[in-house]
């Protein structure tokens, strides 16, 4: 796996924080800096997801993925899947993910409870490197709601 990250800015007219990436898979992500009022210099200009917001929702999408494709190999009929994190960091830098919260919502038909949280429980013990890898640093919980349609 690869990925080529680019300043768009300029030292010449543009100091702003903004990033492009570039995977290996050919697609793009545009990252952006939060507003830095004191030292504009410093600073971003609020165009796009901060680089840490695109390590949780990559999180996301990573568990997500395994919750669906390990409820559909058991057969149910799952027809919706989200899951909402929310976080804590550090105060002091680094500023890392101190804590995070992942609460999904599954929706299908006649999924029984205990699948959804098997799958969530084999996403986070065995398959799913990026919330694997944050759970050496940051405490990780789990909720969920299920849905019948």
């Amino acid at each position: 796996m690869e990925c080529t990250v680019s300043w768009t800015g300029n030292a010449g007219t543009d100091s702003s924080m903004g990033f492009v990436a570039e995977t290996g898979s050919g697609h793009v992500l545009v990252m952006d800096g939060a507003p830095d009022a004191g030292k504009p210099q410093n600073g971003g200009r609020n165009l796009a997801p901060r680089p840490m917001e695109t390590v949780l929702a990559g999180t996301g999408g990573c568990t997500a993925y395994d919750v669906v494709l390990i409820l559909k190999r058991g057969r149910h009929q799952v027809e919706r899947c989200s899951v909402k994190l929310t976080s804590e960091r550090a105060e002091t830098d680094p500023k890392v993910f101190t804590k995070i919260h992942m609460h999904f919502t599954v929706a299908g038909k006649g999924i029984p409870p205990a699948a959804v949280e098997r799958a969530i429980a084999l996403s986070h013990e065995t398959y799913c490197s990026a919330s694997i890898m944050l759970g050496k640093m940051a405490d990780i919980t789990t909720s969920f709601d299920l849905v019948e349609v």
